[in-house]
């Protein structure tokens, strides 16, 4: 419960006009070497957990796999600002996951996107109940 309301107070607070001007999203596309997956999923688990609960600045750090070949990572990345991106790539658990990582990954792409609508970001997360 605490998370949510967290979540939701923060997305409230960048409900202005010129929030997803500030607001960083990206998704990320990560191949990983399959004799590492059962590990870099576990690494990846704990280090997004850690960036949503202990970072305000974090709004989402989703990430999933594609069903048919989970060696294929894809992230939603979604900071308040780029301050708060950068402040997400100096913290312990982000440096943690990223020199742990580094050999299990074969490769890694940044996409940088726009948001269309971010009024209805505000209800996706509203809806998760604990």
């Amino acid at each position: 419960m605490k998370k949510s309301l967290i979540l939701l107070l923060i997305f409230f607070s960048i409900g202005s006009i010129n929030a997803q001007d500030k607001m960083i999203v990206r998704l990320t596309e990560i191949e990983i070497d399959s004799n590492f997956l059962k590990e870099y999923i576990e690494i990846l688990k704990e280090e997004s957990s850690a960036s949503v609960e202990i970072e305000p600045g974090v709004i989402s750090i989703f990430p999933m796999f594609e069903k048919d070949n989970p060696t294929q990572i894809r992230i939603l990345e979604i900071y308040v600002n780029k301050e708060a991106y950068e402040s997400h790539l100096k913290t312990p658990h982000f440096q943690k996951y990223k020199s742990t990582t580094l050999n299990m990954v074969k490769a890694l792409r940044l996409i940088d996107m726009s948001v269309i609508d971010p009024a209805t970001m505000k209800e996706i997360f509203s809806k998760l109940k604990s």
